[in-house]
């Protein structure tokens, strides 16, 4: 019997990796010559840049949860005698005020702490709600097709239509500023993202052998959505809704420096931003530190996502 040559062992010891859950299959073929921890570098790299980009965001969420012990003073105690003070380690300024005081003598620290107690949960509602919504019309519309399909896409193309922040402007001029008015609003926004995502994939899920062999099996429309396609679709909407919380996050404060969101005296990150533009020039600390606060948080939020989609994006784990 002739002995394998070099070439044919190496080919031998190629390994053939398949996993498969929900009629979703993964296949992934490591070279003999390969090193066999390779495979775990992207992985490995992805979770370090996860738990990099998170930890900014868990200080900010723990300072919200904890403003009241956190925040050093009022946020909207006003001392006129201590207006315009710069920052701890800059001359004039005081460790009782770490990052300055505006133009009313308000902690400047205090009130960004305070800010992500408004920003972070409007966010995340409008970010949730919007995805329930864009998931579910994007499901329907890529699973019934047709004419359910056409009005609903339509819809999607309507709402893309309209430049958001014009509509966003109507909207709450029409309406009056009020506390629950820019979730709905940003919710209205983010969920055409999710729902042209969802239903692109979707149209290709219809047709894998999975829902074919349920739908010949009686199963009903309703549970071969939430019991075949949802779950195939959740890891990658879980990476959208990440992205869409970085952007209703920013949007919230663009409503709130157009005075459009939640109103003073309420301290929020938009309108530290909108009271510091008329002093930039000789307090630079009242509208630089919430524009880092909103940067650095959207920088996070950002990361969180593209470290999601290396770890849950098989063609990128197995690579």
């Amino acid at each position: 019997m002739p002995n394998p040559s070099a070439t044919d062992r190496d080919s031998a010891c190629g390994s053939l990796a398949v996993a498969s859950r929900g009629g979703t299959a993964r296949v992934a073929a490591v070279p003999g010559g390969a090193r066999p921890g390779r495979r775990w570098i992207r992985p490995t790299r992805a979770k370090v840049r996860l738990v990099v980009a998170v930890i900014p965001l868990v200080v900010t969420a723990f300072c919200a949860a904890f403003g009241p012990a956190v925040a050093p003073r009022d946020p909207l105690a006003q001392d006129l005698d201590r207006r315009l003070r710069p920052p701890f380690g800059v001359p004039g300024g005081s460790a009782g005020n770490p990052l300055g005081t505006d133009h009313i003598g308000r902690d400047v620290l205090s009130r960004l702490i305070y800010g992500a107690r408004i920003s972070l949960p409007i966010g995340l509602a409008a970010t949730v709600l919007g995805g329930m919504v864009g998931i579910s019309v994007g499901a329907v519309a890529g699973y019934f097709r047709g004419r359910v399909d056409r009005l609903l896409t339509r819809i999607i193309d309507i709402q893309l239509s309209f430049p958001f922040l014009l509509l966003a402007i109507s909207v709450i001029l029409v309406s009056g500023p009020s506390l629950p008015l820019p979730v709905v609003v940003l919710a209205v926004g983010s969920w055409v993202a999710y729902a042209r995502i969802v239903r692109g994939m979707v149209l290709s899920l219809r047709e894998r052998e999975f829902v074919q062999a349920a739908r010949a099996l009686g199963v009903s429309s309703a549970r071969i959505i939430a019991r075949e396609i949802l779950p195939n679709v959740v890891p990658t909407a879980l990476v959208v809704g990440t992205l869409e919380l970085g952007r209703n996050i920013l949007l919230e404060a663009t409503l709130s420096f157009l005075g459009l969101g939640v109103q003073p005296p309420t301290p929020t990150w938009g309108t530290s931003l909108s009271d510091a533009r008329e002093y930039i020039q000789i307090a630079w600390w009242t509208a630089t530190f919430p524009g880092l606060a909103i940067m650095l948080v959207v920088l996070s939020v950002n990361g969180v996502g593209d470290a999601l989609r290396d770890i849950l994006d098989p063609r990128l784990r197995l690579a």
